[in-house]
């Protein structure tokens, strides 16, 4: 069997790699050896977001009396809660499968392995392509941690996956994005959560006063940190299990709970996708390759998570999927990779684009930044937000918008706005000079330009 196009993965990358390839008229065969959709759709993003737009109403709904609204017996369905999730990812599956369906991709079902140059054994049988692009995502990444093969201990896609009851306990060993998204919709549902970090903040990855803000948030929220705390071991007793760390003080301490999950972050396993001689070159586990997609073996590409030293996002690999097939048909790349929004959908959201203050001055750039606080928002006030900011980072000479980092409601839907800003190379000045509708949540970014105009100006007087 031949085709003119091979993707070995179906997931955000790899069915968008497919369908824009049959679009161009490709004839295209794309492998999955478990469910279209990938991680993102069917164990991550989509199953995660879901239980964190159920929690949030179930927060507010527990907060009514203070908008002068009294229900008695408020209670959840914790299998509706689960079915609900499910429908959601059973939906977007379905409209995957038919887009691949619409599109004339074969897709087949098994693992599937490269053999040679424009060859891919699935099975008994063996594919040829002429290009074949690999979209195979990563799996968790789990420490030595002696303990962690113990019954209860977990992983996301476990535990997105395979649960059926609501753990009353739950520690998580890891405050990065997957581990503070589920401590943000098990501790609303009344789940005792406690988080294990390693680094000095949460969201080590991000600016520093995003983990700050989210930690104090927490803190309200009765969800335990405890942060530059190396975990030495699990054990279980009956049916809890205790995580043993050493603190940031250098001492033992430990917290048990009836359920632990692994949440270090996720490491690609493209190694396995080879057989013999004909193998591509790797860096911790990914395919090194270049901007487009490009390995060093000729027609052989590599997007997505599977991809060395790529930012594990599903909307990053959806636009390697885009470009890659641009590139195998010789075009020029239509999707700007330079700026990756990185959002997370705790309550606030939070959402950063560009540069932080930090890595601009190590750029040895002159910075001025402005932020606006929640509670002089009027949107903010009325929906009992609590507390939260937009910050802008721009160069003290020109105005130019560097990055933005935001602690805010619907963070996460109007970082685009600032992405555009950034790319078409906008200053505080045109920000601000932009009518946004009032109340609307979006007055922020406006806000926070003119306090970046304010700090200018009164550093030229």
């Amino acid at each position: 069997m031949r085709y003119d196009l091979a993707v070995i993965g179906g997931g955000p990358g790899g069915y968008t790699a497919a369908a824009a390839a049959a679009q161009a008229g490709l004839q295209v065969v794309l492998f999955e050896k478990d469910l279209l959709g990938g991680t993102c759709l069917n164990r991550g993003c989509i199953p995660t977001k879901a239980m964190l737009h159920t929690a949030e109403i179930w927060s507010e709904m527990q907060q009514a009396d203070t908008m002068g609204l009294h229900a008695e017996g408020l209670a959840f369905d914790w299998a509706a809660v689960l079915a609900r999730r499910s429908a959601a990812v059973d939906t977007l599956r379905h409209g995957v499968e038919q887009l691949m369906k619409t599109g004339g991709v074969t897709v087949v079902s098994g693992t599937a392995v490269v053999t040679g140059e424009g060859t891919v054994q699935c099975g008994e049988i063996c594919y040829e392509a002429a290009d074949i692009v690999i979209a195979a995502g990563a799996a968790p990444a789990l420490p030595p941690i002696p303990g962690r093969e113990l019954p209860g201990v977990c992983t996301s896609d476990d535990l997105l996956e395979g649960e059926s009851s609501r753990p009353a306990s739950l520690v998580i060993i890891g405050g990065g994005v997957i581990g503070v998204e589920l401590a943000g919709a098990y501790s609303a549902f009344g789940c005792q959560v406690t988080i294990v970090e390693a680094m000095d903040r949460l969201l080590p990855g991000m600016d520093r006063e995003l983990g700050q803000r989210l930690a104090a948030q927490f803190k309200k929220q009765g969800v335990g940190v405890a942060v530059k705390s190396l975990v030495q071991q699990i054990t279980r007793e009956g049916e809890l299990l205790t995580v043993t760390y050493t603190d940031a003080r250098g001492n033992t301490a430990s917290v048990t709970a009836g359920k632990v999950l692994i949440a270090t972050g996720r490491r690609p396993h493209a190694e396995a996708l080879f057989s013999g001689e004909y193998r591509p070159a790797f860096s911790r586990g990914g395919i090194v390759a270049d901007e487009a997609g490009r390995t060093a073996l000729p027609h052989l590409y590599v997007i997505g998570d599977a991809k060395a030293g790529n930012i594990q996002l599903a909307h990053l690999a959806d636009a390697q999927g885009k470009n890659v097939v641009a590139a195998i048909l010789g075009k020029p790349l239509p999707v700007d990779t330079a700026l990756v929004p990185s959002c997370i959908y705790t309550n606030p959201e939070i959402a950063s684009i560009g540069m932080r203050e930090q890595q601009a001055k190590e750029a040895g750039l002159a910075v001025c930044c402005g932020k606006a606080l929640s509670g002089a928002n009027g949107r903010c006030v009325i929906a009992g937000c609590g507390a939260g900011f937009v910050k802008l980072v721009c160069e003290a000479g020109s105005g130019r918008l560097l990055g933005a980092q935001l602690c805010w409601p619907r963070a996460t839907d109007l970082i685009s706005e600032l992405a555009l800003a950034i790319r078409q190379h906008l200053t505080a000045a045109e920000l601000a000079g932009l009518i946004h509708p009032h109340p609307t949540f979006s007055e922020g970014v406006q806000e926070a330009a003119w306090q970046v105009l304010h700090r200018l100006d009164a550093s030229h007087r």
